[in-house]
């Protein structure tokens, strides 16, 4: 599972011209679920989503977690994560997930979300054509994965640092 995290002052998501989710200050979560994928990975990045620390404290440093800091998340399926453009000119997208098994762990991982205890998270509607508006703050960009397969196991630990 990849997911490519963008610390934002506002993220919205539109489908046929109409904004169908969004949030204010928080995250924009871009989500890539890959072939083989599955519980082990959405619980593993859930729980590493909502503990990382990339919202600034009092001190400007960056030491508060989405749920320390407050604030939504928009999460946005995107296969395009998996695109393999490295031979050729034309990206292969064969370690994507086939979409009738990506969308229910796409759902559950949205649901993890929100069991992590993230008071607002809202979505793009899987599998549409979809233009994605941003203003990201920081800037902030971080690309996670979930480790190889088997090994997306156990909790995700906050530790200093």
């Amino acid at each position: 599972m990849r997911v490519l995290l963008q610390r934002v002052s506002h993220a919205s998501v539109r489908v046929d011209g109409r904004i169908v989710g969004g949030t204010h200050a928080g995250l924009l979560l871009l989500v890539g679920i890959g072939r083989g994928d599955g519980e082990a990975e959405v619980e593993w990045m859930a729980g590493k989503i909502a503990s990382l620390r990339v919202f600034p404290d009092a001190a400007g440093r960056m030491n508060l977690s989405i749920l320390q800091a407050g604030g939504g998340v928009l999460a946005v399926s995107q296969f395009t994560l998996y695109g393999d453009a490295r031979k050729g000119r034309r990206p292969s997208f064969v370690d994507a997930e086939a979409p009738e098994r990506a969308e229910p762990l796409f759902q559950r991982f949205v649901a993890r979300l929100r069991s992590e205890g993230i008071a607002r998270v809202e979505t793009g509607v899987f599998g549409a054509d979809m233009q994605v508006e941003l203003e990201n703050a920081g800037p902030v960009s971080i690309w996670l994965e979930t480790p190889p397969t088997g090994e997306a196991t156990g909790s995700v630990s906050d530790t200093a640092g």
